[in-house]
């Protein structure tokens, strides 16, 4: 008998079909912050893949970027959402960390290459009146 909490056990077909529900662009998250940017006057590009990490929203004109992370996949530190599964941990884990490298090692080159760098999570997208704020901050207004 196997253990369901046996990290060489294949994901469960239920966890399968949930996590290719998962989207990685258009989310409602990015889609709340193209908002508020459009709202403030600001126009972008979306995910240049010539630059580092393919951020979600490019100001070339400012030369500034803006990643919309999800609380859970990029673990937001001290952030509810940002719970790992009981299955497969050591699996979760590793994937985790690879997330949260290949993260910080984008914003490193973006950064080295002139570019201002911010980062908005999940759950800034729930106080709009906060992410104005904070966008406002970032974008110079």
């Amino acid at each position: 008998m196997t253990s369901s909490f046996n990290d060489d056990a294949p994901p469960s077909s239920s966890r399968s079909a949930l996590m290719a529900r998962v989207k990685g662009r258009d989310t409602k998250p990015e889609l709340i912050v193209r908002r508020v940017a459009h709202a403030l006057g600001h126009r972008f590009r979306l995910h240049r893949r010539d630059l580092p990490g393919t951020p979600d929203m490019v100001f070339p004109r400012l030369k500034k970027v803006i990643f919309v992370h999800g609380c859970f996949w990029h673990r937001h530190p001290g952030c509810s959402k940002a719970s790992s599964p009981k299955t497969r941990a050591a699996f979760w884990q590793s994937k985790f960390d690879a997330n949260v490298e290949r993260d910080a090692r984008s914003i490193r080159e973006l950064r080295r290459a002139g570019w201002d760098v911010e980062v908005v999570w999940e759950c800034e997208t729930k106080d709009v009146d906060a992410l104005e704020s904070k966008l406002r901050r970032f974008l110079g207004q």
